[in-house]
């Protein structure tokens, strides 16, 4: 699905814009008074033609990069990266399909950017909450629309590196959780769960460091697309990915101490059932050696083995054992 977005500077107002316009009317879109902001929602391959090469030429390269998951539904997003043409930016980042952590497999997206100095294109396969945001954003403040693209796809950076907040505070309430009940019950799951959280934790830092370095070129005017005055804001969404960035390496790190203290708890552990089955072994061993003594066939030189009492004397002493062991147990208090 295309969907654009025109401002002009003669009609001082947002309008939606047909696909079909777009060719028709191509050098009057590109005037010096006009924005436009073309975004393909889960595209077909006629609509990234007509957009991404009729409308406005992409390199083959960047165009293998934009399709990459339409492509290979199963592939992982593209790692983020900035590149520069000639008359163009070429971005890519990966937003949060969804902000929850089940899995790491799938928690990322893919969203490809070009900017001109009048277009920008965005490119993503799955529905995007940043795009609406941006969408609801401009509904309200038409006139923002002027500012140009530069400044459109800091709308978008912004709401993209937002998305990470609720993610961030479920990992660490997660990781609270976790933290609180290991030390109780440090059972098989709750090492997976750890597994599990420790996976998405290193998928979102590869991202957001990645991030960090696209949004840290951005914001001190390497690129003359984006104008001077536009760096400001770049830079306040980079401020937030730094941020982001030092609290998903202290849960990293967090989630390493915890898995450390379920293999300590687990020994501990089994260093209690090792000693418990270590002190019925040594209160049991008297008794044995008592049985195995009167179990011998040398009944003429085995004391009171045909006594009557001789029985009695056995079990007594088999019994004594035991108490003395226990005694000396509480008296060492290992009990």
């Amino acid at each position: 699905m295309i969907t654009i977005l025109a401002w002009t500077g003669s009609e001082k107002k947002l309008r939606t814009l047909n696909p079909d316009d777009l060719l028709s009317r191509k050098d009057e879109w590109r005037a010096a008074d006009t924005v436009l902001w073309i975004d393909l929602c889960n595209p077909s391959e006629d609509e990234e033609r007509l957009i991404l090469q009729q409308f406005y030429s992409i390199h083959a390269l960047s165009l293998e990069d934009v399709t990459r998951l339409r492509r290979e539904p199963n592939a992982h997003p593209h790692f983020p990266k900035v590149e520069e043409f000639p008359d163009h930016l070429f971005v890519i980042v990966n937003p949060l399909a969804h902000t929850s952590v089940p899995d790491p497999n799938g928690i990322l997206t893919q969203l490809s950017a070009v900017l001109t100095e009048h277009i920008l294109i965005t490119h993503h396969v799955a529905p995007l909450k940043c795009i609406d945001a941006v969408r609801e954003y401009l509904a309200r403040h038409e006139a923002q629309s002027q500012r140009g693209p530069d400044y459109l796809f800091h709308l978008v950076l912004d709401f993209t590196v937002d998305e990470f907040v609720p993610v961030l505070d479920q990992i660490e309430d997660t990781l609270d959780h976790l933290e609180s009940t290991i030390m109780k019950r440090p059972t098989p799951e709750l090492y997976m769960r750890l597994l599990r959280l420790k996976r998405v934790i290193i998928t979102l830092r590869k991202t957001l460091i990645a991030e960090r370095e696209v949004l840290v070129r951005l914001a001190r005017g390497e690129f003359s697309l984006v104008d001077e005055r536009e760096t400001v804001y770049y830079r306040n969404v980079y401020d937030h990915l730094v941020r982001f960035t030092e609290l998903i390496e202290s849960s990293r790190e967090m989630v390493s101490d915890l898995m450390q203290t379920y293999l300590s708890a687990q020994s501990n552990h089994l260093n209690q059932v090792m000693k418990v089955l270590a002190m019925i072994s040594t209160i049991v061993l008297p008794m044995t050696l008592v049985a195995g003594i009167y179990g011998m066939n040398f009944e003429e030189f085995v004391p009171n083995k045909n006594n009557a009492a001789g029985f009695y004397i056995a079990n007594g002493l088999m019994l004594l054992s035991g108490v003395v062991s226990v005694t000396f147990f509480y008296w060492k208090r290992w009990l």
